[in-house]
């Protein structure tokens, strides 16, 4: 979900988004639309701007956020003051993106504060177990993607993962490739999802 007061940017932001696999749940131009929003929609995360125009700021948002939803936000903002910072810290953001950003700085951000807060809320990745997983899938996984899958749930970069399973950076590219089709998903933190959805 997008919360940011400017239409265009907040179409340039969702535009990034849905080119990088992402689905927009919700585009909100100021804190009470995010909040009814928030009411009718699901998001997995929230892209916030802290100047939202007339009303409470991004900053206010995050606070009803965080004590009501356990949804991690990354902060948009031009706004980089010793002030701004500090209330922004107070409610614990998954990151704190600085404007102007191009669309890798975007999704860099945002990949880590999914993958973040996945890892805090996910199940211990010895409890998934290649059977149980594929008793939910049309596709069965091989052990070797499911092995690929376990590493992903730890962050590894493709050459931490090649190094670890003794193969190639290309190989492990093409278990990725089938692992994300399996799973119905075009990206790692899709793929988290899927799982957490899965098993959860």
């Amino acid at each position: 979900m997008v919360v940011e007061d400017e239409p265009l940017i907040a179409e340039d932001i969702a535009g990034y988004l849905v080119e990088s696999g992402f689905e927009v749940a919700a585009i909100a131009n100021n804190a009470q639309e995010a909040l009814d929003q928030l009411e009718r929609t699901n998001p997995d995360a929230l892209l916030l701007d802290i100047n939202l125009g007339e009303g409470m700021d991004g900053i206010e948002l995050a606070g009803i956020i965080r004590k009501k939803l356990n949804i991690p936000f990354v902060f948009l903002t031009s706004h980089a003051d010793k002030t701004t910072l500090d209330r922004a810290k107070l409610t614990i953001p998954a990151g704190y993106l600085l404007k102007p950003f191009d669309g890798n700085d975007l999704m860099t951000s945002l990949e880590i504060a999914i993958f973040t807060h996945l890892k805090n809320e996910e199940k211990n990745a010895d409890e998934l177990d290649l059977e149980t997983l594929n008793s939910s899938l049309p596709v069965p996984l091989s052990q070797r993607e499911f092995d690929m899958l376990m590493l992903l749930q730890t962050g590894q970069t493709n050459k931490e993962m090649a190094n670890s399973l003794f193969i190639s950076v290309n190989t492990v590219k093409t278990h990725l490739l089938h692992l994300f089709e399996k799973l119905d998903v075009s990206n790692r933190t899709q793929a988290l999802f899927r799982i957490r959805e899965l098993v959860g």
